[in-house]
């Protein structure tokens, strides 16, 4: 006959099926629910070919070049060397011997916790800090950053002070699970971590927003009015169309949707409204309209929520595992002094978790961009039906390229793990192709 499973078995084999259901449910869903073809139907003639140099000049397109040129090898590297330093701190002893040592006086698990957490996502950031100098360097020899260099430290401080707060908070409530329920804490860590993913969303427009930006709301005029109008009619509530001071760190020009239910808010560049006529302003806030419409930052939030709590259900399997455990210098039993389980509960572990959380966000971005440029791609097609105008849709696609220098023919490999928005040719073509679609004139060449 054969041997019972022990708990631990049947703990690591209930996980891995939650794990396997859920990552299930969340793969059919985007491929059931994406919007693949955001323009429904047969182009006549054919789709518009995508083609930077029919609406950029050859000055425009060498800028973008170099532009991208100059950011690509700090992004790789930044990406590169980041992913180095996580992995080096979790996958050997040095990650649990600069925990032991950080919180050497530290007797109480939750100060442990904390520390531990403190210190080792500011490690992390200083470790990436010259790649951000890099980046910021080449925004402001390009004219794209306004900021002073004491300004972009403080932002980089306030960056830090949410992480302190957010991943100590998330850390504090998982090493108390696992210390209270060794074998199945996952099961409470992941609908915990689904509560926490969809309580970040609704607070961060008014608690962490705020934090970077000063806001206001439009002003009361005609833009104003035809803003609201237009959302209105086109049945979607929105609390307030808001102003960012944007100019005080970049000339780029952008607007965005944040927030739902309550908070929701469309939120528009100060620089957008000083350089942008208001038919391309409306065509832009039309495109945040469509984010509403559809209801996408709900949806990405519940997709975003039932991923990490599927995570969590994978998270468990690793973390029992001996093996690794070992490797990252944790030992799989035995107490960490003061009475804690040990193995995953011990906080030296976290380093080990802070790699895996890390990887797992790495492999999940390119199916997150793909996602992201087809439902950008569908909110061009709501701005296209909601105003009318395809004309003013590529003006307006080629200022904000323009202006923001935009990666005019982005490579395979930046496509898959930078690019969250379909390219400016890709949407003006789009245009094009939904002026055919409805038998309207298409846009002209935008190159001057």
């Amino acid at each position: 006959m054969s041997a019972e499973p022990t708990a631990d078995a049947r703990s690591r084999r209930a996980a891995a099926i939650a794990a396997l259901v859920l990552f299930a449910a969340v793969g059919a869903v985007l491929a059931l629910t994406t919007p693949w073809n955001p323009l429904p139907g047969d182009v006549p003639g054919g789709a518009a070919p995508v083609d930077p140099s029919r609406d950029f000049s050859a000055a425009e397109i060498a800028r973008s070049r170099a532009f991208d040129a100059a950011l690509a090898p700090r992004a790789y590297s930044s990406l590169v060397a980041g992913l180095a330093v996580v992995l080096v701190l979790g996958l050997t002893p040095l990650g649990a011997r600069f925990i032991a040592w950080t919180t050497a006086r530290v007797r109480r698990w939750p100060l442990r916790v904390a520390v531990a957490a403190v210190a080792l996502t500011t490690v992390l950031r200083l470790a990436g800090l010259p790649f951000g100098v890099w980046g910021e360097a080449v925004l402001r020899r390009y004219g794209l950053s306004t900021q002073s260099w004491p300004e972009w430290f403080v932002d980089q401080a306030k960056s830090l002070g949410v992480t302190w707060i957010v991943w100590t908070l998330a850390l504090l409530l998982l090493y108390w699970a696992l210390r209270r329920f060794p074998r199945y804490w996952w099961t409470g860590a992941a609908a915990a971590g689904f509560l926490l993913v969809v309580t970040m969303s609704f607070l961060y427009p008014i608690a962490f927003e705020p934090v970077f930006n000063k806001f206001h709301s439009l002003p009361q005029g005609r833009l104003r009015a035809d803003l609201l109008a237009m959302a209105q009619r086109d049945g979607v509530p929105v609390k307030d169309v808001l102003v960012a001071d944007a100019s005080r760190r970049t000339t780029a020009l952008n607007a965005y949707v944040s927030g739902f239910g309550s908070t929701r808010r469309i939120v528009v560049y100060d620089t957008l409204l000083k350089a942008t006529p208001e038919p391309r302003v409306k065509a832009i806030v039309a495109h945040e309209l469509g984010h509403a419409k559809y209801a996408d930052v709900l949806y990405g939030t519940l997709i975003g929520a039932l991923s990490v709590s599927a995570a969590v259900c994978l998270l468990h399997l690793l973390l029992s595992s001996p093996r690794l455990l070992r490797r990252s210098g944790v030992a799989p039993e035995g107490g960490d002094g003061d009475g804690a389980a040990g193995g995953a509960a011990d906080p030296r572990s976290l380093a080990l978790l802070l790699a895996l959380v890390t990887v797992a966000m790495q492999l999940g971005t390119p199916v997150q961009n793909l996602i992201s440029r087809q439902i950008e791609a569908r909110a061009d097609a709501h701005s296209l039906d909601l105003t009318r105008d395809p004309a003013t849709f590529a003006s307006m696609q080629h200022e904000l390229s323009s202006r923001n220098i935009s990666d005019l023919g982005p490579d395979p490999l930046e496509r898959v793990l930078y690019m969250t928005h379909p390219s400016a040719p890709e949407r003006i073509a789009m245009a094009r192709d939904w002026a055919r679609l409805h038998g309207v004139p298409e846009p002209p060449p935008q190159r001057r």
